[in-house]
């Protein structure tokens, strides 16, 4: 088995993800980070997960989005 000690998405759910940069970054700004229609039109954690659960690019950016502010967050 492998240990996963550094990876900081281990044991992250995407929704705890989403409401950890949510609670960090506006939705006007979470849609200018990354341009996708979910965080600019009605934005909300339910309308997000359903969109970047089913689309594995944009789910890749905010993951990645998520690791810039944990990086910056230290």
């Amino acid at each position: 088995m492998t240990t996963q000690a550094n990876n900081p998405l281990h044991g992250k759910t995407l929704q705890k993800i989403l409401e950890e940069l949510s609670a960090h970054y506006t939705w006007e700004e979470l849609g200018e980070l990354i341009n996708i229609n979910c965080f600019k039109i009605n934005p909300s954690i339910k309308s997000s997960l359903s969109f970047l659960r089913k689309t594995e690019w944009a789910r890749k950016k905010v993951e990645q989005l998520y690791l810039n502010f944990l990086k910056n967050k230290t």
